[in-house]
């Protein structure tokens, strides 16, 4: 159906990403590429915290090495790609870069924020160059919450 999916996978819990991985895998074409992205939002004004500047590059690794046992578990090729900025931003660009067909991201209850800020899936849904599939499922309270103590959901 699709030759490269962007899949993307926030700070949700464990079983949307598996659902998500688990989907992409199978939109994906015979020999096409599934690209799991996750994007650590900037810090602003990080030159004026105390949080030093390995952070940043800690956060990349630990995610990475998250997402790509996740895929490895469920047995899902794929390429893993942890970017610093603004997620919806970042999303675009990085299906543009790709040449993508689709984007794959997962949805939230909307909170005062999603109605003052905008939304991360709002945005890339507005600025994406392609077909754009949202995950729209919610997970169970009691089962989003313990999952997201298995680690990836900690990203």
């Amino acid at each position: 159906m699709y030759r490269t999916i962007i899949c993307c996978i926030g700070m949700g819990s464990r079983q949307t990403a598996n659902r998500l991985l688990r989907r992409a895998a199978a939109l994906v074409d015979e020999g096409g590429t599934i690209v799991v992205m996750h994007v650590i939002e900037n810090i602003p004004h990080r030159h004026l915290t105390d949080i030093p500047e390995e952070f940043e590059t800690a956060a990349i690794i630990d995610a990475e090495r998250k997402l790509a046992a996740l895929c490895k578990e469920l047995d899902v090729p794929a390429v893993i790609e942890v970017r610093v900025g603004v997620a919806a931003s970042l999303l675009v660009s990085a299906a543009r870069e790709r040449a993508a067909d689709l984007i794959l991201l997962s949805s939230h209850v909307p909170d005062i924020t999603d109605y003052v800020f905008s939304s991360i899936v709002g945005k890339v849904v507005r600025h994406a160059g392609c077909s754009v599939l949202i995950d729209r499922r919610l997970d169970h309270a009691g089962e989003a919450s313990a999952a997201q103590t298995e680690g990836v959901a900690s990203l």
